[in-house]
């Protein structure tokens, strides 16, 4: 069994016994939890209407963005103090559940939006002396969006399925899912190196660190969850400019044949050739794509806008074959849900990530690296003092005092269903 694992099988209430550590947090956390319902239910009634309509919801997705990194002491010590909270929390009767029958947003008027303010209060989302009312006024929008940030959602304001979904979750099971995963946060706190790159999986984001701060954060797409991007620790030793692309037997037996019984044209159409074991490229009509098993040769994509990895392909060595790598399917990085490769990781702006990764390459700078990509030439660029990789497992996690993030268990290792990956 890897260390990974013994760390995961680590138990909740062995975990629970250093809590003791946090107790000045624990101080706090109680009397915010104590009072959080009485003050609730003595709220008066506001009136509809503020008038900082912007500034509130900007200010509320601001207090959730953070520069330290997910992996690391200060993390992992927001975490604990987190963890303390929601033991109150629960110890306190948990939160209540919205109805997900109505689309509440700004300027809705229903009985709904008061369970919604207690729900949002008990979590710390909307200040307490806000008030309760049936009305979304600037307050609750605020509160929603800092709320739908928390949890990975596009901070809308608008109450929608997957807001929903996050939000009625029993605080009793995001309880245990803080406890899991402060282990987790637990065994990556060391030094992981002055520069590093952190793929955080769950949360299809990817955090170049320099200096004990995120440099830069990059949307990705990650595996399906028959198909999952597998957690592990390597080093950057080379960026390709204008890869080809080399399709693994699992996408050729998966889809590529499925494709091609289809429309036989569909490997000249995507500039993908095939190769037999001793280099000779073998024509597509001369195959059976209705054999049972798919033929053993190499299907290359060659260079170019459509290839599978576009302009770039950043390697690290692992027992994996996968890598991070630039996508020509760009709308993917929009997605509410990201999960959708075959285990390698796509990286939106993978060009700065690049330059980061080879800043110690001095001949390497952005107009270099444009005209090499223009050129359509096939490029390795060896990495001068290889950076620290790590592909990561967490789904909660704090970004500062009583800001908690929250996502998805998409590959269902939380222990919990209604953790698991909802769809969209």
């Amino acid at each position: 069994m890897s260390k990974q694992s013994e760390i995961e099988r680590l138990s909740r209430r062995a975990f629970l016994s250093s809590a003791a550590a946090v107790g000045a947090t624990a101080i706090a956390g109680a009397a915010h939890g104590q009072t959080v319902l009485d003050t609730i239910l003595s709220s008066p009634r506001r009136g509809h209407w503020d008038d900082q309509f912007d500034a509130r919801g900007t200010r509320a997705v601001e207090q959730v963005s953070t520069r330290v990194p997910t992996l690391s002491a200060q993390t992992l010590q927001y975490a604990q103090g987190a963890l303390v909270d929601y033991q109150q929390i629960v110890q306190n009767g948990g939160w209540n559940t919205v109805p997900a029958v109505n689309k509440l947003q700004l300027g809705v008027d229903h009985p709904d939006v008061t369970a919604l303010r207690r729900r949002l209060m008990v979590s710390g989302d909307l200040p307490l002396d806000a008030g309760m009312s049936s009305a979304f006024d600037t307050y609750v929008d605020g509160a929603v969006k800092r709320f739908q940030a928390r949890h990975g959602l596009p901070p809308d304001g608008v109450m929608g399925e997957l807001s929903y979904a996050a939000l009625n979750v029993p605080a009793d099971i995001r309880l245990g899912q803080l406890e899991t995963n402060v282990v987790r946060l637990q065994s990556m706190a060391g030094d992981l190196g002055q520069r590093h790159v952190t793929v955080n999986i769950p949360a299809a984001h990817i955090e170049a660190v320099q200096d004990g701060r995120v440099a830069s954060r990059h949307t990705a797409v990650v595996g399906k969850i028959d198909r999952q991007t597998p957690i592990l620790n390597s080093e950057i030793h080379e960026v390709i400019l204008n890869p080809t692309w080399t399709a693994p037997r699992s996408i050729i037996e998966k889809d590529i044949m499925p494709l091609m019984r289809k429309d036989p044209n569909y490997l000249t159409d995507n500039n993908i050739r095939l190769f037999d074991g001793q280099g000779n490229e073998v024509p597509p009509s001369s195959v059976d794509w209705n054999a049972a098993e798919a033929p053993d040769l190499m299907f290359r994509q060659d260079p170019g806008k459509i290839n599978a990895m576009a302009s770039t392909k950043i390697n690290f060595h692992n027992a994996h074959a996968v890598y991070m790598h630039d996508t020509p399917q760009q709308n993917l990085f929009f997605n509410e849900v990201r999960f959708d490769s075959s285990g390698c990781v796509r990286v939106q702006n993978v060009r700065d990530l690049s330059l980061w990764i080879l800043q110690n390459n001095p001949d390497w700078d952005r107009q270099r690296m444009e005209q090499v990509i223009a050129s359509r030439e096939i490029t390795p660029i060896a990495v001068n003092n290889p950076v620290p990789v790590y592909f990561t497992y967490v789904t909660a996690w704090a970004t500062s005092d009583r800001v908690v993030q929250f996502r998805d268990d998409i590959y269902q290792r939380d222990g919990a269903p209604e953790l698991a990956m909802q769809e969209g």
